[in-house]
């Protein structure tokens, strides 16, 4: 599945939906590491920007990304439509990141 397949609207133009196949979802669990944190603390001391954290978000959130796609997939998807994010501190430094959707089966027109 290409990511252009994915949309965060219930529609995909061009595209007609011919099947729903349900909910899927990606979700990843991340901890900083001591390094990061000092790093980071660091870098609040500057102010702006806090790329250490920003990275780990990022790679949080392409991960719980990559993980729907793949139930989309083993679903026999081609689309996903409705796609959306939450994220949660799962314990003090520990965040879950989750990726969600609606797999579905398009065509063209």
């Amino acid at each position: 599945m290409k990511r252009e397949m994915t949309t965060t609207t219930f529609t995909l133009e061009g595209y007609r939906v011919t099947r729903n196949l349900g909910v899927v979802r990606g979700i990843t669990v991340r901890s900083r590491s001591i390094f990061g944190t000092i790093g980071a603390s660091l870098q609040t001391l500057a102010g702006g920007n806090i790329s250490l954290f920003t990275e780990l978000c990022e790679k949080a959130r392409e991960e719980a990304f990559e993980m729907m796609l793949r139930h989309a997939r083993e679903m026999g998807a081609n689309a996903i439509i409705g796609v959306a994010y939450d994220a949660t501190e799962v314990m003090q430094g520990v965040s879950a990141v989750l990726c969600y959707g609606t797999a579905v089966v398009v065509q063209a027109g």
